[in-house]
Formats: C-alpha cells, structure tokens, sequence
C-alpha cells in the first residue's frame, strides 16, 4: 500500500517507501512504482531513499512540472543522517558532478553520537547528487552502499538514511502554491530512537 500524500485530477504525489525502485533501470525491473501507479513520473527517488513523489494523470502536465524542476521552481527538502559531525552547521556545497553545476545546502538540526541529522536542500537535481555531495564532504550519509563502503561506518544502518521530506511548488494548472510533507518513516524513526544519545 502506498500512502498518498495529495491527490486531483492532474496530480498525485505519493510517499515511496525506501527500497522499491521509482523507475525501471536497463535491468528493466517488473515491479517500480510507476508500474505500480500506471502514471507519468515528474522526477524521481534512489531506490533506498524514502518520501514524496509526483507522478502527473496526463503527459503535458508531466512536461509543466518537469520543466519546474530543471528552472528551480520547485523546493525540496530532505532529512539525512551522515557519519561524523560536519565541520559548519550550515553550508553549501558546489562540487560539479559528471562536469555539470550542483548545489547542495544543508543545515545541522540534530547531533548524535558519531552522527548528525541534517536538513538537505538540493538546489540542483543531479543523479545521486545528495549521496555524492556528502561523500564529498567527509560525511557519507549512513546505510551508503554505492558512494561509501557500509562496513567502514561504525554505525550500521538497514537502509539508507535519506528521506525527501517536503516539496513545494505551483500547481500547473489552479496556480495554487502546493506545500506538502512526508513524515519520517517508521524504520528511520526507529533508528533514531535507537541512537537518541546526544554527543
């Protein structure tokens, strides 16, 4: 069962839970959620990242939003959980990937023993840009496979630690500005109140 987040006659934003793909891969995958849904995908999630979703019910509004997020229009915010404590409680990283401009800003909101909880707004929307920017930055996010090795991390995560916790955007057709938010899982909640220690 999905959970749907918001829904009309255009839209639907859904909260993916972490493991199930967005889209197929060249594997060519059987069970995605667009397979699930049978709608037009606007962006799209890491198979291990958890949270909202837009899929359009017809292909030019898919095009209207799609265009929103290559000018910027639409704001994300993510919840991460990276090893260490990063140096700044704020900042911005601005490493290109795979020669093209990313930006990433994040904000320290919580500080756990050997790992912080961050608030993550990519500004861009590079593949794997928030995994690849804190790999970067010293402070893979817990639970990486792909950009880190998962056995170097003291602390041992089931999944990955990365949740799209809120979109915000105009709707393409009402004009409406659309403020929409996914909370926490329970398996990352759980994994929280497992570390809840401070420093």
């Amino acid at each position: 069962m999905i959970p749907i987040i918001y829904e009309d006659q255009w839209l639907l934003v859904v909260d993916k839970p972490s493991g199930l793909l967005s889209v197929p891969t060249p594997k060519n995958e059987q069970r995605t959620l667009t397979s699930i849904l049978n709608l037009y995908p606007c962006h799209r999630l890491d198979r291990e990242t958890s949270g909202l979703i837009i899929y359009a019910k017809v292909k030019d509004i898919q095009q209207k939003i799609m265009d929103g997020f290559r000018q910027r229009k639409v704001k994300k915010a993510y919840i991460a959980c990276v090893r260490g404590i990063p140096f700044k409680n704020q900042g911005e990283i601005k490493n290109r990937i795979e020669g093209l401009s990313a930006i990433t800003r994040y904000k320290v909101i919580a500080k756990r023993k050997d790992f912080a909880i961050v608030e993550v707004n990519p500004l861009t929307g590079r593949t794997n840009q928030i995994r690849i920017h804190f790999k970067q930055l010293g402070h893979p996010i817990l639970g990486e496979a792909k950009y880190a090795f998962r056995r170097d991390f003291k602390i041992k995560a089931k999944r990955l630690m990365l949740h799209a916790a809120e979109l915000e955007f105009t709707h393409p057709v009402s004009g409406k500005s659309l403020q929409l938010k996914s909370d926490l899982p329970k398996d990352f909640k759980d994994f929280l109140d497992k570390h809840s220690q401070g420093r």
